[in-house]
């Protein structure tokens, strides 16, 4: 029996593989903030936290709630994901979907490698776009205060949580706990967001096109069964992609963890 942590997991991939590592056995907590579908997966036997990841204090009672349930996470799966047409600023100042997208990943990860370390074979599963090339951190100015768009946002967040996976296993190198980017492609998720007409009308267009859900759970799944070796992996589904991107990107990954480091300090 394994204990499993899933962050957007009320809904979509999340819920779709809760549902199934429920069914093994496993202990699996679920945490988002649609409180029926969290009480559902909770009459299966999951443990809900309702909480609102974009807010950098919900992420740390999170944490402390989960390490005082579980002595050891085995895996650590975080795909929360809310696409916002117009910007929306949280109350800690930051860009909403850098703050759930990326911020939430980065606290969490480090809060609860603590009891990943306790694991026999840890893994932390970071579901974003790895693989795939991006624009670069806007450095001057992350919250995009100046030129937003969601896919713009969007494209920030998925470049982060790529450098992401590099500052984890650079800041980490002697630990057990594997890091692996997972790219679910095309999939007919929920698409939980605020949407102009436009693209409302192009979402829908993708739900009657994208590969179900169920598809994605079998590779995820043996990602938790046999961790891949290497301290960081990424995937494209079962397909094996290279985590680098462009050449500067060890530079790159530094850079923003130094970053986040000084914006979760200062709340902007």
């Amino acid at each position: 029996m394994k204990t499993i942590v899933i962050t957007g997991g009320t809904d979509g991939i999340g819920a779709a593989f809760a549902r199934h590592r429920l069914a093994l056995g496993d202990q699996v907590a679920v945490v988002g903030r649609d409180k029926d579908k969290g009480g559902a997966l909770a009459g299966l036997g999951a443990h809900f936290v309702p909480a609102d990841l974009s807010l950098v204090a919900e992420n740390g009672r999170v944490a402390v709630e989960l390490a005082a349930r579980y002595d050891w996470i085995d895996a650590l799966v975080m795909g929360a994901r809310y696409f916002r047409t117009h910007r929306h600023e949280t109350p800690d100042g930051f860009e909403a979907c850098f703050a759930l997208e990326y911020l939430s990943r980065f606290v969490l990860g480090r809060s609860l490698l603590d009891r990943l370390e306790r694991a026999a074979a840890p893994v932390v599963v970071n579901i974003s776009g790895p693989g795939l090339a991006k624009p670069e951190i806007h450095w001057d100015d992350p919250g995009l205060r100046r030129g937003y768009s969601g896919p713009a946002a969007q494209m920030q967040a998925g470049r982060a949580n790529d450098l992401l996976g590099l500052a984890f296993a650079a800041e980490h190198p002697h630990v057990r706990t594997r890091y692996v980017l997972l790219n679910p492609g095309p999939v007919a998720t929920s698409f939980a967001g605020e949407y102009d007409p436009p693209t409302a009308a192009f979402v829908e267009q993708m739900k009657r096109t994208a590969r179900p859900v169920a598809e994605l759970v079998p590779p995820l799944s043996a990602l938790i069964n046999e961790p891949p070796t290497a301290p960081l992996s990424a995937f494209a589904i079962d397909r094996p992609v290279d985590p680098h991107t462009t050449p500067g990107d060890a530079a790159a990954a530094e850079r923003l963890h130094r970053l986040t480091l000084d914006l979760l300090a200062t709340g902007r």
